[in-house]
C-alpha cells in the first residue's frame, strides 16, 4: 500500500469512528439493523421523559425494537399495554419527592400510597416501588433519618410479604432547575440514604442509585456503586450537566460505569431518565447501545 492510499484509508476510518461516536449521526431505531445486544444489564425507559413525544403504545414499540425490557413510572391503567408488548414496569410511582417520609405529617399519605403501589406491583408481578425522603422543611438531618426509618419499617413487612422492593432515591439538591435538581431535598447524598436503609434492615428496602444525581453530589461513581451494590434495587441514567443524553457533551463515562455495574453482578434494571435536547429517538437509540455492555 502506497503512502497516499494509506492516508486515505486512515482518514476514512477516522471519519467513520467520529460519526459512530456522535448520537446525532446514528440511524434512527427504525432504520438500524437489529443486533441482539449483550444484555448484561436490563434496560428500562422512564416514561415521563418521553411522554410528550410518543404515546404509550408508540413508546412500547420503540422499547421493544431497542431491546429494552421495561417502561417505568407508568400509571397502572397503562400496564396492560406494557404487558401486550412483553414489557414490565420496573419502577412504580408512589408519593411525591417533595412531601416524603422524613416528615411525620406526611406519613399517613406516604404509607397509603406506598402500600397501594406495592399491592399493584404484587398483582402485576412488577419488582419495585419508588420512595423519597422529601424536602427538609426545617427538619434536622438526624431527625429526618429517624422519621424515614420509622416510616419504612411500618411498610417493610408488607413489601417483604409481597416480594416488592421499596427503592429510596437519592436526588441532587445543587441544581436549581426544575426536574434537573431539587434544592431542599434531604436525601441528597448516598451515605445519608444508605444510613436509612441499613437502619431499616429489610431485604426489601433498597437504594435507587441515580448516576446523574450521584455524580453531582458525591462523584466517584464506580467506587460508590461497588460500596453499596448489595443494597441497590434500581439504577437511573442521565448525562451531566443538564440531565441530557448520554453523549459527548456530558462528563460521565457511561461505558465504564455500565461495565462496572454489570461486573458487580447487579441483576436489576437501569433506566434511561434523561431529558432530550435533540431528536429523542436518536438520543435514546444511542444511549441504549452505549449501555449494552
Amino acid at each position: 500500500m502506497n503512502r497516499t492510499s494509506r492516508r486515505r484509508l486512515l482518514q476514512t476510518a477516522a471519519a467513520a469512528a467520529s460519526a459512530a461516536a456522535m448520537p446525532g449521526l446514528l440511524p434512527a431505531a427504525s432504520d438500524a439493523p437489529h443486533r441482539p445486544g449483550r444484555g448484561r444489564v436490563k434496560q428500562s425507559i422512564a416514561h415521563w421523559c418521553f411522554q410528550k413525544y410518543w404515546d404509550i403504545e408508540k413508546l412500547c414499540k420503540i422499547a421493544v425494537e431497542l431491546g429494552c425490557r421495561s417502561i417505568e413510572l407508568v400509571e397502572p391503567k397503562d400496564w396492560p399495554t406494557l404487558r401486550k408488548h412483553g414489557l414490565v414496569c420496573a419502577l412504580a410511582a408512589s408519593h411525591s419527592f417533595d412531601k416524603g417520609i422524613n416528615n411525620p405529617k406526611y406519613h399517613d399519605m406516604c404509607l397509603a400510597k406506598l402500600r397501594e403501589a406495592v399491592d399493584a406491583c404484587r398483582e402485576a408481578g412488577f419488582p419495585n416501588v419508588i420512595t423519597f425522603t422529601g424536602f427538609r422543611e426545617d427538619i434536622p438531618d438526624d431527625v429526618g433519618i429517624v422519621n424515614c426509618v420509622r416510616a419504612l419499617k411500618a411498610v417493610a413487612a408488607h413489601a417483604e410479604k409481597s416480594k416488592v422492593n421499596l427503592c429510596l432515591e437519592m436526588l441532587n439538591s445543587r441544581v436549581n432547575v426544575e426536574m434537573k435538581g431539587h434544592p431542599g431535598y434531604q436525601g441528597d447524598h448516598v451515605d445519608y440514604c444508605m444510613e436509612i436503609i441499613r437502619k431499616v434492615g429489610s431485604e426489601r428496602v433498597k437504594l435507587l442509585f441515580d448516576v446523574y444525581h450521584v455524580q453531582i453530589m458525591d462523584g466517584d461513581l464506580i467506587a460508590r456503586f461497588r460500596q453499596c451494590k448489595v443494597h441497590v434495587g434500581h439504577v437511573h441514567l442521565a448525562g451531566n450537566p443538564g440531565r441530557r443524553e448520554l453523549d459527548d457533551q456530558q462528563e460521565i463515562n457511561y461505558a465504564a460505569v455500565m461495565r462496572a455495574i454489570a461486573d458487580s453482578g447487579y441483576d436489576g434494571y437501569a433506566a434511561h431518565e434523561f431529558i432530550p435536547t435533540g431528536d429523542p429517538l436518536q438520543g435514546l437509540t444511542a444511549a441504549v447501545r452505549l449501555c449494552d455492555v
